[in-house]
């Protein structure tokens, strides 16, 4: 006698149903009973092929099917064909829809979706983190944005609210004394920005971090003079660049990543 069979059926990948039938059969030591999968099953003339092949032995449907319609005609062919079915989402949903009062989306494969946007941004955050002001060539080639300034120019903070959207985010100091990588100049898929400040917000900012890390507030990276230098310096690696070019002087972190955004999307 053929062992037992598990028929899966859904309208998306059918992950939330294999989840649970494999929660259910480790409850009878798995009792060797079989699992197919049907996937991405949208259109009922699919599913009277999964009811025919599970007529033919001892079987059970397991459906996560969110078009109404479609779970009804699927139940009502089971039934005729005496065959044992479990709606899975179905009852979970109309129950939803009494408590919140609300109609469902009805979209196959939400939960999915959701999943993968949460590891993309999960996956662009980690990114960010480690290429993070380095001046690191296999960072700016896998990057989807490149943001290039000077010390206190917001790269760190717009870096990680751009990675929070999903962006895989690379930023590089500029600094007079350190040649930046030569691929920056080639500006690889258009996606480097360059940041630049007003020097007097910018002296303002690095003497409040000095004052935060108890420093000397008469120190070099503070002064306008050295603050002149490296902003002439940075504008110049930005206009051979040729890329576009922010001025985040009093603009919030959020208004500045935006605006990159804009330029990146457009």
């Amino acid at each position: 006698m053929s062992k037992p069979m598990v028929f899966i059926v859904s309208d998306s990948i059918g992950e939330t149903a294999r989840q649970v039938v494999q929660a259910a059969i480790t409850q009878f030591n798995g009792s060797g009973v079989k699992i197919k999968r049907f996937s991405y099953m949208t259109d009922f003339d699919d599913i009277t092929g999964v009811i025919n092949e599970a007529k033919k032995r001892k079987s059970l449907i397991a459906f996560t099917l969110i078009n109404p319609g479609i779970r009804e005609r699927l139940k009502k062919a089971a039934d005729k064909a005496e065959i044992e079915y479990v709606d899975i989402m179905g009852p979970m949903m109309d129950s939803l829809k009494k408590v919140l009062d609300i109609e469902p989306k009805l979209q196959p494969g939400l939960v999915r979706q959701l999943d993968e946007e949460y590891f993309k941004r999960v996956d662009a955050i980690e990114f960010t983190v480690k290429y993070d002001d380095r001046n690191d060539i296999a960072g700016i080639k896998k990057a989807d944005i490149v943001l290039v300034g000077i010390s206190r120019t917001s790269k760190t903070p717009m870096s990680i609210y751009l990675s929070y959207r999903g962006y895989k985010v690379a930023n590089i100091p500029l600094v007079p004394e350190i040649d930046p990588p030569d691929i920056i100049f080639d500006n690889p898929d258009n996606k480097m920005i360059g940041l630049t400040i007003s020097p007097e917000a910018l002296n303002e900012i690095r003497q409040e971090r000095l004052k935060a890390l108890g420093l000397n507030l008469e120190s070099d990276y503070a002064s306008l003079k050295r603050i002149n230098k490296e902003l002439s310096y940075a504008n110049k690696i930005i206009r051979n660049i040729g890329c576009p070019i922010i001025d985040v002087t009093n603009k919030s972190v959020e208004e500045s990543a935006n605006h990159v955004l804009k330029l990146i999307e457009d």
